[in-house]
């Protein structure tokens, strides 16, 4: 679907524990940051709303109103940022509610408190309350994970009888399955539940009450970051136990792969590599690839440079690239990685530097502009993931022609197409099999590919030339919130 070819616009409620940029940890900032500047120059009203954490500090105070937590009420102080959204000299502003309570979000870090349950249920019936002080009812609430799981669930129990609210539908999209919001029974009485939604039918799961189940039980429809992945969590191997919920939902679950920041990750202009470069002059990517090797202390040299920006966990097959380390070390490679996490990992890689310092470099840390360098400058980028909701790296890697090297599963399935050297098709490296020897085989039928530089170059542009833009995920967006505002008129809901 073409933005041009839609008819009718939406007023859309994006709810998100982090935004882009002003509050992130992960792949989910980006989507509720840029995904709300494409449905904004599509012609839609559209609004964000999530937590004001205390690094916020851009925004203006509009009011505040009260929210019931269990026994108490607790203050929602509404504050305002925006993002500007912009498209071929047009700008539009995204206003960006911020629900603010400083027993709650005044805190060091966003996440990971002994209070998670309590914070993220003040958080969603804000949300919900918050429609009220704006006087704004939006067609469709897009709720983002397990934090906002509770918002449907509310809406349709508590909010219904309102004719504020009676045309509401909502959207739940799932990020990464593996985080529930799964707590004790108790967190039933402060979000304002009694124990008959204590049921396997409604938000019980294996003891618990589950913030994520409340969203794919109650939302009126569903949606995940791929179209693979939509599929995949709907089996026991990824399921994370949620998998019959998932499948009792079938016809209401959605993939759509996100998109791409095109604006911020543009090699034609982005000031943080060392030279900007286009299609048009893919000799120039040659001197981002000298100018990382002598960074990182790497012999300057035309040899295979291959890149890792991640994430330093199981879940980003990293046990599979340590096992093929030495057989990879005796090609005439280079190997670079960059990323923080379990110091099992930051150990093993900085010890790998420590035994081939002249083809390894490891760089520990969080840096933005290094990782933009390192896309820039590699040939190839590797993500063997266990498993991958939708991935940012391979898109990111594409954009800037550093051919990825994949394992098909998630967002990777449905964003690289494995290099087909009869007909000269594809965009990277795929392999299927969970296991070393398929990643090492992977590897080398790239090296043998990158030793032709005709064709080598050949498939660096036909990467290139691939959209992965917000434009077109918007689009399905849009699709999907048609059919939830379709699904809630079905339901009748009285009026």
């Amino acid at each position: 679907m073409n933005i041009q070819e839609l008819d009718e616009t939406y007023r859309i409620l994006i709810a998100s524990p982090e935004v882009a940029p002003f509050a992130k940890t992960g792949g989910l900032a980006d989507v509720a940051g840029s995904l709300p500047k494409a449905l904004a120059v599509m012609g839609n009203d559209v609004r964000v709303v999530m937590p004001k954490y205390r690094g916020i500090t851009d925004y203006k105070t509009l009011g505040d109103f009260p929210v019931q937590v269990g026994q108490r009420k607790a203050t929602a102080i509404l504050r305002e940022g925006v993002i500007r959204a912009r498209l071929n000299g047009m700008e539009r502003l995204v206003p960006v509610y911020f629900i603010d309570n400083y027993h709650y979000f005044d805190r060091d870090n966003m996440y990971m408190y002994f209070d998670e349950a309590e914070r993220f249920a003040f958080f969603s019936k804000a949300i919900l309350e918050m429609i009220k002080r704006l006087g704004w009812a939006p067609h469709v609430i897009h709720c983002n994970d397990w934090q906002t799981g509770i918002v449907p669930l509310l809406l349709r129990e508590k909010y219904r009888h309102d004719p504020l609210y009676q045309g509401i539908a909502t959207l739940f999209t799932i990020h990464n399955l593996k985080y529930q919001g799964n707590y004790p029974r108790e967190v039933l009485s402060l979000i304002g539940l009694g124990d008959e939604y204590f049921t396997p039918e409604r938000i019980e799961f294996y003891g618990n009450v589950s913030f994520m189940k409340a969203g794919i039980v109650y939302a009126d429809v569903i949606n995940t970051v791929s179209k693979t992945y939509a599929k995949e969590i709907q089996t026991p191997v990824y399921g994370q136990l949620m998998d019959g919920v998932l499948r009792s939902r079938a016809q209401d679950i959605y993939g759509i792969v996100n998109g791409l920041n095109y604006h911020e990750f543009n090699p034609e202009t982005d000031a943080r590599i060392y030279r900007n470069y286009g299609i048009g002059n893919l000799h120039d990517k040659m001197e981002n690839k000298y100018a990382l090797q002598r960074e990182l202390d790497l012999p300057p040299g035309d040899v295979p440079l291959m890149g890792v920006v991640s994430r330093l966990v199981d879940q980003k097959g990293l046990d599979l690239i340590a096992e093929i380390i030495p057989d990879l070390m005796r090609e005439d490679v280079q190997f670079v990685l960059l990323g923080t996490g379990d110091p099992y990992y930051e150990e093993l890689f900085r010890s790998f530097h420590q035994g081939y310092p002249n083809k390894i470099a490891v760089e520990i840390g969080f840096n933005v502009a290094l990782a933009q360098r390192i896309y820039a400058g590699c040939d190839m980028f590797l993500m063997p993931s266990r498993f991958e909701p939708c991935g940012l790296g391979q898109l990111i890697s594409i954009r800037y022609g550093t051919i990825p090297i994949v394992r098909s599963t998630g967002g990777l399935a449905d964003t690289v197409t494995n290099y087909e050297p009869e007909r000269r098709a594809g965009n990277g490296f795929t392999f299927a099999e969970y296991s070393a020897d398929a990643l090492k085989d992977a590897v080398l039928r790239a090296i043998a590919v990158y030793r032709d530089r005709r064709i080598w170059m050949s498939l660096v542009e036909n990467a290139m030339r691939h959209d992965f833009s917000w434009n077109r995920s918007a689009a399905e967006y849009m699709s999907v919130y048609g059919v939830a505002r379709n699904k809630l008129e079905a339901l009748a809901y009285p009026a």
